[in-house]
């Protein structure tokens, strides 16, 4: 990737930009946004090389900043949802305000996310229009709705305003020392697996966005046959699918709390099959080869930057697909259950067959196949 690609063509607005302070990033906080907000990171990394960048984070997603390159650090707070909690605010405020920083990239439209940058006194403190934050954000930006994509909209508000964006964003990035990898394989017992695994991903935001658990089960049991291991990602509320999946097969329960037993597992993993989830980003930003089941959402516009081993949807039209609908509107869910066992076995096979790049670094680089 050539950095020098995303350098500023105007200098509209530039002289706020020309100081050495830090730069906070407030990003949304659901995981695959989360990582797709790197690509801000990298952004700005290539555009002002001597200036810190921060992101604020939750203890959700606090372990994915160890592993985004170009990341300072990463300031954890978890702001109670549904309420201003201004006490709270203020306390944030006073960290941010200890740290310095001359810009803040506030990316959720909503009041409250830029309030606490407010408080601390940010002197360059970029948004969109969002909730009427007229007040709070002193670098307005307007015509969020005409932008596609998110990573259009995040990646907008790391340009002057006015700025024709790239043609390509830069990919979001996770790197997993290898040596860190292995030290967690032996400390869950994994060390002495031999067999490539195939990880799976079964849970997402919403019923309708989630392959039937019976179909997780038969691929797994497939997998198994042909000679893989088959390791069950997701977080608690994923446990009783993991259970359903694994059932008495050998495949491993490996859901839990801690995001960091995911990442590792994806960094181990030679093949991640995923709904349209969270998890779906991480595999992809870490190179793994990574199979998106996609039912009521667009891949167009919420796939990974990263390219996908396979991009897998029903065959054949569906009227009301796209919905991005959490449940199901019309209660057939056709979208997922009739994409078959046997087309994502294939495809997981054939990412399976794929050379794997010899570093960390530049596996996420890879010309992974595409499958219907």
């Amino acid at each position: 990737m050539n950095l020098n690609s995303y350098q500023s063509t105007t200098t509209l607005d530039a002289a706020p930009w020309q100081d050495e302070s830090p730069i906070l990033i407030v990003p949304y906080m659901w995981i695959g946004d989360f990582v797709r907000c790197h690509s801000v990171v990298t952004l700005l990394r290539g555009r002002h090389p001597g200036r810190p960048i921060d992101m604020l984070t939750t203890t959700l997603c606090a372990p994915l900043a160890d592993y985004m390159p170009g990341l300072r650090k990463a300031i954890t707070v978890d702001l109670p949802r549904g309420r201003i909690a201004l006490g709270e605010q203020k306390r944030l405020a006073a960290r941010l305000k200890r740290e310095g920083y001359g810009t803040s990239l506030v990316m959720p439209r909503t009041w409250k996310a830029a309030l606490a940058p407010f408080l601390a006194g940010i002197a360059k403190r970029t948004g969109f229009f969002g909730e009427a934050r007229f007040v709070l954000l002193n670098d307005l930006r307007f015509g969020e709705r005409r932008l596609p994509r998110m990573i259009d909209r995040c990646g907008a508000l790391a340009l002057p305003a006015g700025e024709v964006p790239p043609s390509q964003w830069p990919a979001p990035q996770l790197i997993v020392p290898t040596a860190q990898a292995a030290a967690w394989r032996d400390k869950r017992g994994l060390g002495g697996v031999s067999a490539p695994v195939v990880a799976l991903a079964p849970g997402a935001v919403g019923p309708s966005k989630r392959w039937p658990s019976t179909a997780y089960a038969e691929l797994t049991r497939r997998l198994l046959a042909d000679g893989f291991a088959v390791w069950v990602l997701g977080g608690p509320a994923e446990k009783s699918l993991a259970a359903e999946i694994v059932g008495d097969t050998r495949a491993r329960d490996l859901t839990g709390d801690d995001l960091r037993n995911a990442i590792m597992a994806l960094a181990s993993a030679a093949a991640l099959v995923s709904n349209d989830s969270g998890l779906l980003h991480v595999g992809a930003a870490l190179g793994t080869p990574s199979i998106g089941i996609f039912g009521p959402t667009s891949p167009w516009h919420w796939a990974p930057l990263n390219p996908l081993a396979a991009t897998i949807e029903i065959m054949g039209e569906l009227a009301c697909r796209p919905c991005h609908k959490p449940v199901c509107r019309l209660g057939h869910h056709r979208c997922m259950r009739e994409i078959s066992v046997e087309t994502v076995l294939t495809a997981t096979r054939q990412a399976l067959a794929l050379p794997r790049l010899p570093t960390e670094s530049t596996r996420h680089n890879a010309g992974f196949i595409n499958s219907e």
